[in-house]
């Protein structure tokens, strides 16, 4: 009896489908007299910026009004809408593709098939918010809001000096920039004052969270930054006594 080859003679079919399906869906847009669908190499200002707004203006309710139950409960509700949501989208491609127009400023082309970044983005603040005090979880999601982004947009426009092969000099400089700023601020208004203390816990706290970002780790960055960020400055207020 022949020998029969059952394996697939295209090992990456799920990947070249996904292709094939994304420049169809491209090709349809542009017959539109649309742009074709952007990735994650593309400037895409109003997604960097709806990134931004939604992540400050949690941070800001939660530091000036909500509590902590408050915050857990209106995110966590908002995380499973969203879910929902994205199961419909998905598997219901004929709905999506109505919505198009208005989404794709601020999705992905390879969003199209998959759940977009906002689930794991509202997973890794309702997480941050649910783990760690106040004051530290702030730091973690204005980080996320901020560091993320604006690294992003400066390492685009005009990083030049490249670092591993999705991160150059520059943007490593505005993510380490935009954390020791953002820790500061948060810090230096929780403990009254920008103190030695303050100041180097942010520097280092900038320094290793660069660090950590140049790590290419298969886990979306809108889950480990605010989780991560927070840990280190958790640690670092346990090693020196600081209580928040």
């Amino acid at each position: 009896m022949e020998n029969i080859d059952y394996s697939w003679e295209d090992t990456d079919l799920e990947h070249n489908v996904l292709e094939d399906t994304i420049e169809v869906d491209n090709a349809q847009t542009k017959n539109d007299g649309d742009d074709n669908l952007s990735t994650r190499h593309n400037m895409q200002i109003m997604r960097r910026l709806f990134h931004i707004l939604n992540g400050v203006a949690v941070a800001t309710l939660y530091l000036i009004s909500f509590s902590h139950s408050q915050m857990i409960h209106l995110l966590g509700t908002i995380a499973s809408a969203l879910y929902l949501v994205e199961q419909v989208r998905i598997n219901y491609p004929e709905t999506s593709a109505k919505l198009l127009p208005f989404t794709r400023f601020i999705m992905r082309a390879e969003e199209q098939l998959k759940e977009s970044a906002m689930v794991p983005y509202l997973m890794g603040v309702l997480l941050t918010i649910i783990t760690f005090p106040k004051a530290i979880a702030l730091i973690g999601v204005y980080s996320l809001a901020i560091a993320d982004p604006l690294s992003a947009i400066i390492g685009i426009r005009f990083g030049k000096h490249k670092v591993t092969p999705t991160r150059s000099l520059e943007g490593s400089a505005a993510f380490f920039l935009s954390i020791t700023i953002v820790s500061t601020l948060v810090l230096g208004g929780y403990l009254g004052s920008i103190s030695f203390f303050v100041v180097l816990t942010s520097v280092l706290l900038g320094f290793i969270c660069s660090i950590f970002d140049l790590i290419p780790i298969k886990i979306d960055d809108n889950l480990t930054i605010p989780l991560f960020t927070s840990t280190v400055v958790w640690i670092i207020c346990a090693i020196f006594g600081v209580s928040l």
